[in-house]
């Protein structure tokens, strides 16, 4: 029997906190599975999904991981997958994926208003990455339309949001943004 784990750690950044976290699992005998990592004002924030033997519990990986050194406090959650993730749980997207971008002279709210309206049409927010430059506020989102009857309506509405909000919006088929916009690893 095996354990899943969601581990989610963030620090002040520096050479070598990947290498140590996952040393810290690789220690353990996990195994890794996804992991997500961003660098936001200096912090870097990283999410993973490790795999262990079915004796290695929670306390056992905080143990583990408090034994890395770091001159900034160190934050960890750590959480069991209570229904194992499938091994290929990962590996697709909903045939209805779209990337929206969003972008906006900055302003309170802007997040809270595309995310409020992905709510109120029933639309998961898959992933979701932000910037602010020179007071432009860029958002990209992966959206699973999946619930989504009429792509042609909800364009609109979104265009109709957009211009209430003052911002440009575009929306994509995932596989058309992935074509010209992704970089294929060998």
């Amino acid at each position: 029997m095996q354990r899943q784990m969601v581990i989610t750690v963030m620090l002040e950044d520096r050479p070598g906190i990947i290498a140590d976290v996952t040393g810290a699992i690789y220690e353990l005998n996990g195994d890794l599975a996804d992991i997500n990592q961003s660098l936001l004002c200096g912090y870097l924030t990283m999410t993973l999904i490790a795999t262990f033997t079915d004796d290695i519990n929670v306390e056992n990986i905080r143990q583990q991981l408090s034994t890395i050194e770091s001159e900034d406090s160190f934050e960890a959650i750590i959480r069991e997958i209570k229904s194992p993730l499938r091994s290929d749980a990962g590996s697709g997207l909903p045939e209805k994926t779209y990337i929206v971008t969003v972008q906006g002279k900055n302003r309170s709210g802007l997040v809270y208003g595309i995310s409020s309206f992905c709510y109120e049409h029933d639309i998961n927010i898959l992933d979701l990455s932000t910037t602010l430059s020179d007071n432009q506020y860029t958002m990209v989102l992966q959206l699973d339309l999946s619930k989504i009857v009429d792509i042609k309506k909800l364009r609109e509405e979104l265009d109709d949001y957009a211009d209430t909000a003052g911002m440009h919006v575009m929306m994509q088929h995932y596989d058309i943004f992935r074509v010209t916009n992704e970089v294929t690893l060998i």
